[in-house]
């Protein structure tokens, strides 16, 4: 086999998840999600915000570790 046909052999295995793809790495928050939500929840409930609010989303869909925004303050 050619190395441009194994190439895209490995290219198409990576897609269809039968191999993993070397590139990746996860990024760990150190967060616990359900912990999370449930203090979000809380705020949002406390705060009275309601859904689909520039604030709601702010709230929910912030991501702080990209740009530095506090999503609540508690």
């Amino acid at each position: 086999m050619d190395e441009q046909l194994k190439e895209e052999l490995k290219r198409l295995q990576v897609l269809a998840g039968i191999r993993p793809y070397q590139g990746y790495q996860e990024y760990d928050l150190g967060e616990n999600i359900s912990h999370i939500g449930t203090e979000r929840g809380q705020y949002q409930r406390k705060n009275k915000i309601e859904p689909g609010t520039d604030e709601w989303f702010r709230l929910w869909f912030a991501k702080p570790h990209l740009t530095g925004e506090k999503h609540y303050k508690e």
